[in-house]
């Protein structure tokens, strides 16, 4: 089983990424990948500016390392992908991208849902966006977190 988690401080093209993992687990059944991107368009309807991620170093990667061996082994991959981005970015950029190479296409698609739900609720990760000039804070929406409750 292969785990490469990764945080990443300038904007990165997924498929350079995912290619070389699918291609280093022959004989798997499925890759599932999930990418997230900065929205253009805030929840509230205004435009985004940008994002900031910040996040508490000496935590984050062995939390993220942490989290992908969780994964890796509840859901028996061949192996795991797990990139984020911290600093600012913009509006179309890539902030995750988590892929999961298995011996069959549910264990890969339940990997990275399981991955996501805690990257987006329970991580170590601060958001803020700039609308309209002026940052505000994200915090985790009531579905974030009804979405982790299933994977307990």
């Amino acid at each position: 089983m292969t785990i490469d988690v990764r945080l990443l401080t300038e904007p990165f093209i997924p498929g350079t990424f995912i290619g070389p993992f699918t291609q280093a687990h022959p004989g798997l059944g499925g890759v599932c990948t999930f990418v997230g991107e900065v929205r253009g368009q805030a929840k509230d309807g205004g435009r985004v500016e940008a994002l900031e991620l910040s996040h508490y170093e000496p935590l984050t990667l062995p939390g993220m390392r942490a989290l992908a061996e969780t994964a890796a082994l509840r859901f028996g991959l061949m192996g795991l992908l797990m990139l984020h981005r911290v600093g600012k970015l913009y509006p179309g950029e890539p902030i995750v991208c988590v892929s999961a190479a298995a011996e069959h296409r549910r264990a890969a698609i339940d990997a990275v849902d399981f991955a996501m739900d805690h990257l987006k609720s329970d991580s170590w990760f601060w958001k803020r966006e700039l609308r309209d000039g002026a940052w505000h804070w994200i915090e985790p929406r009531e579905q974030d977190h009804a979405d982790l409750a299933r994977w307990r």
